[in-house]
């Protein structure tokens, strides 16, 4: 016999049946999470996408072009 015969233990289920429960109730909560992080990244990915054509539009202007060429030449001179 040992020591703690004398302690029984709580009938049921064992710490490892206690253990894998929990492990089951947290994957079946992230289940439905799957695969969200990878649609954020394709919709913020997009939306770059976008962003980025519509600065190409606005650059390709005359009038843009004309302002950034006397934005840049004005850095450039001395004096």
């Amino acid at each position: 016999m040992h020591a703690n015969s004398s302690i029984e233990r709580p009938r049921g289920r064992t710490r490892r049946g206690r253990a894998r429960t929990i492990v089951r109730r947290i994957a079946v909560r992230f289940a439905g999470e799957r695969g969200a992080a990878t649609a954020e990244y394709a919709v913020a990915t997009m939306a770059a996408v976008g962003f980025a054509g519509l600065l190409v539009i606005i650059l390709r202007g005359d009038e843009v072009r004309g302002i950034l060429t006397d934005l840049v030449r004005n850095a450039l001179t001395v004096g």
